[in-house]
């Protein structure tokens, strides 16, 4: 129990400050595609007898780097992912069909296994949670301005698109972690869904991250804690959990906001009649 908190805690960190910067750049697609590309590099590491966490590195990163040389714009992106997607999930049948009586492993694979995070993957995954940290650090700001406007980002000197790589291959790290966890088929849980969460109280970044962050750990740390008093999954706890503070910050936050575009709305139309004015516009949040 004391490596599933200690193993989760570091994930939980890692995702929920990447996750900011997927939903902000509109990559939860390749942030889901990743967690698919890792499968066959785990069922691959299964089949040759290396550690799972080798396997869904090298694929994860192998993929990321793809994805991130591929597509420049987001449609290209999409198009580069889903071709990468489509190939390694085939990848993925066949060295599963080969590495077929090793179940057990592949189930943890896809559903997630916290519980049974061994000491060796406790330091793997320190060691990737701090690189992680320290290279986000460095990057954080040209990051976010080339995510909030890549062209005004490039024609002020920053390299968006070598940007973009390093970006993705941090995703990969924070997949690769997130996978022991909630599973292949259930990342969204830890790598998007909190930062969507905060997204939806704050736009400041500094309040969001540090909102994702303490949702993910929260997630992780309430979701252990209910699987072993009511003997559950961990991972359906910890997805649950989050989709939970979704939906009801999404329940408490959505008509604030319908109502204060009504207000706007009707203020912009009240002053439309004085010709001073230029006619009302609705912005969506």
């Amino acid at each position: 129990m004391r490596n599933a908190f200690i193993g989760g805690t570091l994930v939980a960190v890692a995702s929920g400050l990447i996750g900011y910067f997927v939903v902000i750049r509109r990559d939860a697609f390749a942030a889901h595609a990743l967690a698919h590309i890792g499968f066959p590099g785990a069922t691959f590491a299964v089949l040759v007898g290396i550690p799972v966490t080798a396997g869904l590195a090298l694929f994860c990163i192998t993929g990321a780097l793809a994805i991130g040389g591929l597509g420049k714009r987001i449609s290209d992106r999409e198009v580069s992912t889903g071709t990468i997607l489509a190939m390694s999930t085939g990848l993925g049948v066949l060295f599963a069909s080969l590495a077929s009586e090793n179940t057990n492993t592949l189930t943890s694979v896809l559903f997630g296994n916290l519980l049974a995070i061994s000491h060796n993957q406790i330091r793997t995954y320190a060691l990737f949670t701090l690189g992680f940290v320290l290279v986000l650090a460095v990057i954080a700001r040209p990051l976010l301005f080339a995510s909030v406007d890549p062209h005004v980002a490039e024609a002020k000197g920053v390299a968006v698109r070598p940007l973009g790589v390093v970006f993705m291959v941090l995703l990969a790290l924070a997949v690769t972690m997130a996978v022991q966890v909630v599973g292949t088929l259930l990342l969204f849980a830890l790598v998007v869904t909190p930062a969507a969460t905060a997204l939806a109280i704050t736009a400041r970044p500094a309040l969001v991250v540090a909102g994702s962050t303490g949702l993910a750990l929260a997630a992780v740390w309430i979701g252990l804690v209910l699987s072993v008093m009511f003997n559950l999954p961990p991972s359906f706890c910890i997805v649950s959990l989050a989709f939970l503070a979704w939906i009801i910050t999404l329940g408490v936050t959505r008509p604030r906001r319908r109502r204060g575009s009504r207000r706007a709305i009707v203020s912009g139309q009240g002053v439309a009649g004085d010709h001073h004015h230029p006619a009302p516009v609705e912005l969506t949040i």
